[in-house]
């Protein structure tokens, strides 16, 4: 079953650009909205899969938006926060809101319909090189490390820290030489020993906790 999605982009050729490029693709484009206040309403009466939301637009931010329609209930759509190169700090706190990942706004059509698959589907857009600069360039790191990640074994750790440096799961599975379906048990474990949503929100956790310093590549 092809992903419904609701586009939020205060930019005309932005909206009918990527409504053209998933439409193409077999995409249902449930509604255009030019605010995140529209974006709100759309997501009540549509109920997509998923939500590209930009960040800079009138009336409501797509930031507020993503906070009003991720509020932890059963059913909710995924979001996707549209970007540029400038990595706009509101990006950072989207994420923490519960998006789950980012795209630049010059991606191409294929990387556009890929994505809205994956997030449907219940995985996070993690792209390692763009979710590291931008994780590095806004992080917060604490003193010390947060006393929650004492909840997680050794191996646990490691494997957070892994991710956090942007490793796919089967880049993790090489490096620690396990298999792909073990580092996904590890991973699901320290999500639901964390309370997070997806793998972005455990990257940003790993770097708050001083697991990870941002910037450094750790290689």
């Amino acid at each position: 079953m092809s992903p419904r999605v609701v586009i939020a982009d205060d930019q005309t050729l932005v909206r009918s650009g990527f409504a053209m490029i998933l439409g193409a693709d077999g995409v249902e484009v449930a509604a255009e909205a030019t605010n995140g206040a529209e974006a709100v309403e759309a997501v009540e009466r549509t109920q997509p899969d998923v939500v590209l939301m930009d960040v800079r637009m009138p009336v409501m931010d797509g930031l507020e938006a993503t906070r009003r329609i991720l509020r932890g209930e059963p059913g909710e759509p995924r979001v996707i926060i549209l970007t540029t190169f400038d990595l706009d700090e509101y990006v950072y706190a989207a994420l923490e809101a519960g998006a789950s990942g980012f795209l630049l706004k010059d991606v191409t059509p294929e990387q556009l319909t890929a994505a809205v698959r994956l997030v449907r589907d219940g995985d996070a857009l993690l792209a390692p090189t763009i979710t590291r600069r931008l994780v590095a360039r806004f992080a917060r790191p604490a003193l010390a490390p947060s006393p929650s990640l004492a909840a997680l074994t050794p191996r646990e750790v490691e494997v957070l820290e892994l991710l956090a440096r942007g490793l796919s799961n089967a880049e993790l599975a090489a490096r620690l030489y396990l298999s792909e379906a073990t580092v996904k048990t590890h991973v699901a474990r320290i999500l639901a020993k964390l309370g997070l949503r997806d793998r972005v929100q455990a990257v940003v956790a790993a770097y708050e906790a001083g697991l990870v310093v941002p910037g450094s590549d750790g290689d």
